[in-house]
């Protein structure tokens, strides 16, 4: 090799030295590709390190104290109202309504020779009366036919002697309800003698057709509201209230969610399926944790928690107002699991697992030897 030719070789490696050089100054200030921050940087910014979350390893003590259920349930106005009659009429309701007079001659109600009189489909107003000729307006909401057809042959047995009446309730819109919602059968259904509760009416209008862990039954009456879990209303027959005329029933679906990110099979937001969920079944549900890159020992459960929590977690009666918390599982600890099971993930929780440290080393390293490489073919193109 002669002397220019050396000078040349040294002349190129030292191009490609200052290309890899800048290629990996390039990769450090722009920083490598990764799910979010690593568990250093998220003990970073605790309130120890003057930062405004406070991080919380997760022990039975924590999960007692932080084991808040919703809990759902029906007020007085509906527990104390009790069964009401199969046959109440209520505004709405209509009736057929049967006089027979003892008189051949000149029938109060009838024409000449006619003794039985039918008024077909009385309906009940608004303000719970019907109007009969000759006993004008009587009150029907309330009565059972039988009340009613006291009543009105009292009122006609002063104009025509001895009547006969009989009153029959026709199937009508007043002692009903609504039903609506998913998963139910929507539309509008009579109390009747097998249908005075809010079960048996559920049964009535063909069931839930989805998983009633996560079904809630919502009663509106008035201006009161309740609600239940499905499961809880057929397993606690106190749930199983007395319907009311007017009652709106809504099915609806549990609407608690949580955020899972990082390093877990699913990165979504995930809607519970359960009354209640540990932290290992979210974890479970997204996918478990990633096992090619999953730091086990950074599991993380981010929450606004309450004031009145937080303080009871961390022995203090100093915060005020809600406090960002950020509870640690490390699933690496002989108990790991059992804390994992115990803890309870709430509404609008985050679950965020770290990526393991030697991920971000392979991830360095493939960086490197692709700039590496690319720095090689750029020389390697800029030689003559």
């Amino acid at each position: 090799m002669s002397g220019q030719q050396a000078v040349q070789k040294t002349a190129s490696m030292g191009v490609k030295g200052v290309l890899l050089v800048t290629a990996v100054a390039m990769l450090a200030s722009c920083g490598l590709p990764r799910s979010g921050p690593s568990k250093r940087e998220i003990y970073a910014g605790s309130v120890d390190q003057k930062g405004d979350a406070h991080i919380v390893p997760v022990t039975p003590t924590v999960s007692q104290a932080t084991a808040i259920s919703t809990k759902y349930g029906f007020g007085p106005a509906f527990l104390e109202a009790g069964l009401i009659g199969s046959d109440t009429l209520s505004p709405g309701d209509a009736v057929t309504i049967t006089v027979y007079e003892n008189v051949k001659e000149n029938p109060l109600l009838g024409n000449a020779g006619q003794r039985i009189t039918a008024l077909n489909e009385v309906q009940v107003d608004g303000e719970g009366y019907i109007f009969i000729p000759y006993a004008g307006r009587i009150r029907a909401a309330g009565q059972t036919p039988e009340g009613l057809r006291q009543a009105i042959t009292r009122l006609l047995e002063t104009q025509t002697p001895d009547p006969q009446v009989s009153v029959a309730r026709q199937a009508g819109e007043g002692s009903s309800v609504s039903i609506s919602g998913i998963g139910s059968g929507a539309g509008v259904y009579s109390i009747e003698s097998s249908t005075r509760t809010l079960a048996t009416m559920l049964a009535k209008s063909g069931g839930i057709s989805i998983d009633p862990d996560s079904v809630i039954i919502r009663v509106t009456r008035g201006s009161h509201s309740g609600q239940a879990w499905l499961k809880d209303l057929y397993e606690n027959p106190s749930l199983d209230i007395a319907l009311r005329p007017g009652d709106k029933i809504f099915v609806e679906a549990d609407s608690r969610s949580f955020i899972a990110l990082g390093a877990t099979g699913t990165q979504n937001v995930i809607p519970f399926e359960s009354e209640t969920l540990s932290a290992l079944e979210a974890i479970a549900t997204v996918g478990g944790l990633s096992t090619g890159s999953a730091d086990p020992t950074g599991v993380f459960i981010l929450r606004e928690e309450s004031d009145v929590v937080t303080n009871a977690i961390l022995g203090r009666s100093d915060l005020v107002g809600d406090q960002r918390v950020i509870y640690v599982l490390d699933m690496t600890e002989p108990t790991g699991l059992f804390e994992a099971r115990d803890f309870q993930v709430r509404d609008g929780d985050t679950l965020y697992v770290t990526e393991a440290p030697f991920v971000q080393w392979q991830k360095t390293l493939a960086a490197i030897t692709g700039t590496a490489g690319a720095a090689t073919n750029l020389a390697n193109t800029a030689s003559p």
